[in-house]
């Protein structure tokens, strides 16, 4: 693979002060770039929670300086020594800790493990492809992880969505309303709430009745299914709601990891809870995921919801995602 061409990168460094962190666009040598099998040019990446995290030097998710953040990239093979792609395959790469332990998709290169990427599947963009990124990824997989314990669109109740405006709680609505699933969007934004209808949601559901727990170990059977985005007390609450034998898609702690909860919804109306983690999704499950991807989410909707910046501008929308204002998905135009 020549080492010839500079590459264009958003470089994080250390530096006292207040985040510990600096950012800057700067370019850099291939020969900078991790080892690994593939070479890619990359056209977009996209802004995750993890990316806010990242960028503003939190979380203890990088440990080595100078860094190139980002989860999540897409674009087209430049090299490989991989029998699984050639030059000129466009191909994705969500999760294994890229972007975190090693440099990751906010540059104009990112060399990787072959087994780390996935076609990009017909009929979709590059573009498209990180605008569903690691959450419509994660959406994807939770929805699956519900079928395959018994989540059906006929099924009794609504399908419980909570963190319904960010990433992932968007494109599942969308996800689940376009596969004929009522949807129950959780919000604590009523300037959220026209928002989630036009995505599907058939019922708008405050954040407050999720923070506060039943009198009792169960309530009422409402929900069908769940994927929270959430976790901490939220969890413990809906699982009491949830109807008999139904699964609650558990993908994200942004409200803590405490868990309080009592066994009685698991013994007496055996409710499943099920882990979801996208970052080491074995890629036969993530080959199947994407093409379902493409097929389901309603394109129109999907674009509805993203919007595209360029690279320099990740550390501030990085901020914004940490505070909770971003709605949808971003993509960063890596080369922009």
């Amino acid at each position: 693979m020549s080492d010839s061409q500079p590459v264009r990168a958003l470089i994080l460094e250390q530096e006292t002060g207040e985040s510990g962190v600096r950012a800057s666009v700067q370019e850099v040598s291939e020969k900078a770039l991790p080892e690994g099998d593939v070479l890619v040019a990359v056209h977009y990446s996209d802004l995750n929670y993890k990316d806010g995290l990242v960028l503003g030097g939190l979380g203890r998710l990088v440990r080595t300086y100078p860094h190139v953040p980002g989860i999540d990239f897409a674009g087209v093979v430049e090299a490989s020594a991989s029998p699984l792609y050639k030059p000129g395959d466009s191909v994705i790469l969500t999760g294994w800790r890229v972007g975190e332990v090693r440099w990751g998709g906010y540059a104009s290169k990112a060399r990787v493990k072959a087994e780390w990427l996935v076609p990009l599947p017909e009929g979709m963009t590059l573009h498209q492809a990180m605008a569903i990124g690691t959450a419509g990824f994660t959406a994807m997989l939770a929805l699956m992880a519900l079928e395959e314990h018994g989540l059906q669109p006929e099924n009794k109740g609504e399908v419980l969505v909570t963190g319904a405006a960010g990433g992932v709680g968007s494109i599942a609505v969308a996800l689940l309303a376009n596969l004929g699933y009522r949807v129950a969007a959780v919000t604590g934004r009523p300037d959220t709430h026209d928002y989630l209808r036009a995505l599907g949601a058939t019922t708008i559901v405050d954040r407050s009745e999720l923070e506060t727990p039943p009198k009792g170990p169960l309530a009422a059977e409402r929900w069908s299914g769940a994927i929270d985005n959430v976790g901490g007390a939220s969890l413990g609450t809906l699982l009491a709601g949830l109807c008999y034998w139904a699964s609650c898609a558990s993908v994200g702690n942004a409200s803590g990891i405490a868990f309080n909860a009592t066994v009685i919804p698991f013994l007496l109306r055996g409710v499943n809870l099920l882990g979801i983690d996208s970052a080491t999704c074995p890629r036969e499950r993530r080959l199947v995921a994407w093409p379902r991807l493409a097929r389901e989410l309603p394109m129109d909707k999907l674009a509805a919801i993203t919007h595209t910046v360029p690279l320099g501008e990740a550390p501030a929308m990085g901020r914004h995602i940490l505070k909770g204002i971003v709605r949808g998905r971003t993509v960063i135009d890596v080369n922009s």
